[in-house]
């Protein structure tokens, strides 16, 4: 009789999770309690761009985007940083002790965990160059804590104004705290099964250059092209990276078994 091969879980696992996956009823939290509960060591980053966009709308403020990235004044920065480190990265935090897992809630501004530099002067208070230091995270997963991070950082305008808070993109932030660790694997949630190329055909492999050529040529865009570069950054350090499906039942389970669809890049 051949006993199947099973799926090697990796000791530490980075997953970004979308913003646009928030509110549908997916099994992403009880996928990570479980693969806790297993003995994975885990790092959450998540999004929250719609969320953010829902609570400007609401305070009748006006937002706009270069080449994907929110352009953030000071009243943006003050909501951006309310939604994402307040609201969001607490409701994800008690979601998954409700589950009886345990997690630690923060930003890039705590323990100094992000430091960004404000690259583009048009975008306002937003880091494109980030500086990770993971003594903190180390803290806490040795404590068997999860950590759970908002994307927002330190940082510098270089110029006399007194806020040192910048808002970053999430799968940046993925990209570079999965590479400072020197994590097993990248995963990115999103609400589609993967990349697609022109002919609306999804690719379930692509290699670093394949990826550039993607991106560069305007065949993927948006979000999407952000998550592509994520990739591209994680693969210095990072042997996997993986966009899959974050709404279907169990997908990050189905990741760790070998059974879930998607695209690699590597």
């Amino acid at each position: 009789m051949v006993k199947k091969s099973r799926a090697v879980i990796p000791e530490l696992l980075v997953v970004k999770i979308g913003g646009s996956t928030f509110g549908s009823a997916d099994t992403t939290i009880e996928d990570l309690v479980t693969l806790q509960k297993k003995g994975v060591s885990l790092v959450v980053v998540h999004g929250g761009g719609s969320t953010v966009s829902d609570w400007l709308r609401r305070l009748g403020m006006t937002t706009t985007f270069i080449r994907g990235l929110r352009v953030t004044d000071q009243e943006t920065l003050k909501v951006v940083t309310a939604v994402l480190a307040g609201l969001v990265n607490k409701e994800l935090v008690s979601a998954i002790w409700r589950r009886n897992g345990r997690a630690v809630g923060l930003s890039g501004v705590d323990g100094d965990l992000i430091v960004a530099r404000n690259k583009t002067r048009e975008l306002g208070y937003t880091g494109e160059e980030l500086k990770v230091d993971v003594a903190l995270l180390n803290t806490l997963l040795q404590s068997g804590y999860m950590p759970v991070i908002a994307p927002i950082s330190l940082g510098s305008l270089d110029s006399d104004d007194e806020i040192n808070i910048l808002n970053v993109n999430g799968d940046t932030v993925a990209a570079e705290v999965a590479a400072a660790l020197r994590a097993e694997r990248l995963i990115f949630l999103t609400d589609v099964p993967g990349v697609y190329d022109g002919s609306n055909k999804l690719l379930r492999r692509l290699s670093p250059s394949e990826a550039r050529k993607l991106i560069d040529s305007g065949v993927v865009s948006g979000g999407m092209a952000a998550k592509l570069e994520a990739c591209l950054i994680a693969l210095s350090r990072v042997p996997v990276t993986r966009i899959i499906d974050g709404t279907s039942p169990h997908a990050l389970l189905n990741e760790m078994d070998g059974k879930g669809d998607g695209t690699t890049v590597g």
